[in-house]
């Protein structure tokens, strides 16, 4: 998801979700842990069909991204350990919420900001696996004054005797309702219960959802739930799509986030800001590494423009990696000619690039490999986060896109069992390879 500026004739009606006014101690989230769900789990997908459900979804996440990300419109808001599970294109966190509590899922999105969730009574609503939030039914349910802090920083907002709230995103989804504040209970073992978060208590929602209750803001900006935590950092470790679904990832908040100390191979590189997209976290590529061969991409192919267009984000809502077409094609021509495999005809299977397999499942297949050269830091991928190999189909393809635009997202599926820290004090982002199913 990525939060838009809604347009002007729009209706302004505010939620607050995971606003707190009073910030928790920070380490009141140490050791916290809480479960993601596979929004695909237990639906018998093969290995080939949840690769192709992963880049349908991210062709339509990309598709969105690309213009919104180019400077018109759009625009957002300008120590715990969370277990995560991949779902071929997201990943969701499950939360409880209220007194007595009641359980949320919620989509894991460092592409935008509000934290909100489907509320009863409710106009119009999507399907759930949970039932709707019922504030009547908590004792800590509380809506925010629209002089407060969270409902000034909504991007638009109506004051009618409380804070309403509309907020849209890329692919079209919406959600308006009343900003609010709530307590929020995180872990499957130890739980820890954070009061007074705020967060949006959506009446009339829509788009496209796969069974969540809402979203959990994990941007830059100060609606986020990040922010309203006031960690200084956070990490994940997304396990391989196809584990199976007693594994789960993990997110980890404030101290409980740092790479293990052991590990001698963490890089680092800087964030960069975009003042016409605060919310996304851009970073800096400076070239891209196939086999041996340093690609002759220009750097104009990742550079981020001054009027905000361009540039490189990290983001965990979009499955594969997308890059402008320039890069793309060079890296696929790079693919093409260094693997000595037939080229496999892959239009129908939702591939740009796929290999046919050797008959014999003893075949030893060369890949080469995919190096992201990010400033001070290498990125060198496992070759099972970029040519995937599925034998009961007899095919290995590219696991990467054209993004069709001028702005590059790293996905999720290329950092797949790497552990990846979000550093918010020192504007950074580290990195090391990890087994992340015993992390």
């Amino acid at each position: 998801m990525y939060a838009v500026k809604p347009s002007e004739h729009m209706l302004p009606i505010l939620v607050l979700l995971l606003v707190s006014l009073v910030p928790p101690a920070i380490s009141a989230f140490d050791r916290l842990r809480v479960d993601l769900t596979h929004v695909d789990a237990g639906r018998n997908f093969t290995k080939f069909e949840l690769l192709q459900r992963m880049a349908l979804r991210s062709r339509a996440r990309g598709a969105m991204l690309a213009p919104k990300a180019a400077g018109g419109s759009a625009n957002s808001i300008s120590t715990t350990d969370v277990p995560v599970s991949p779902n071929a294109g997201e990943y969701t966190i499950g939360v409880s919420i209220g007194t007595p509590a009641q359980p949320l899922l919620l989509i894991l999105d460092t592409g935008s900001d509000l934290v909100w969730t489907q509320c009863q009574p409710c106009l119009s609503c999507f399907d759930q696996s949970f039932p709707l939030y019922d504030p009547s039914q908590s004792s800590t349910y509380s809506r925010l004054a629209c002089s407060s802090k969270l409902c000034q920083a909504l991007p638009l907002s109506a004051c009618h005797a409380q804070c309403l709230y509309l907020y849209s995103y890329g692919d079209n989804s919406t959600t308006v309702g009343t900003l609010a504040s709530e307590a929020f209970t995180f872990g499957s073992a130890n739980n820890v219960t954070v009061p007074n978060l705020g967060f949006g208590c959506g009446f009339l929602n829509g788009g496209i959802f796969n069974n969540e209750s809402g979203i959990a803001g994990f941007g830059r900006g100060p609606l986020s739930l990040i922010s309203q935590l006031g960690v200084g950092k956070f990490s994940y470790c997304f396990i391989s799509y196809d584990d199976d679904d007693s594994k789960s990832s993990a997110l980890m908040l404030g101290s409980a986030a740092n790479l293990n100390g052991s590990s001698t191979n963490f890089r680092s590189t800087p964030f960069i800001m975009n003042p016409s997209r605060p919310t996304f976290y851009y970073l800096s590529l400076d070239g891209i590494t196939v086999g041996t061969t340093r690609l002759p991409i220009p750097k104009s192919a990742f550079a981020l423009q001054q009027i905000g267009t361009g540039g490189v984000i990290i983001d965990s809502g979009t499955s594969i990696t997308q890059l402008t077409t320039v890069a793309y094609k060079l890296v696929r021509s790079a693919f093409l000619s260094q693997v000595k495999l037939p080229v496999a005809n892959s239009t129908a299977e939702g591939f740009d690039l796929c290999f046919s397999l050797p008959s014999s499942p003893s075949a030893k297949v060369d890949v080469p490999k995919l190096i992201f050269h990010f400033e001070g830091a290498d990125m060198d991928l496992p070759r099972d986060n970029y040519l995937p190999q599925d034998s009961s189909v007899g095919l290995m393809c590219l696991v990467m896109f054209d993004s069709g635009g001028k702005i590059s997202i790293i996905g999720n599926f290329q950092q797949q069992n790497m552990h990846i820290v979000y550093d918010l004090d020192d504007q950074k982002l580290s990195f090391a390879p990890a087994r992340c199913d015993q992390l």
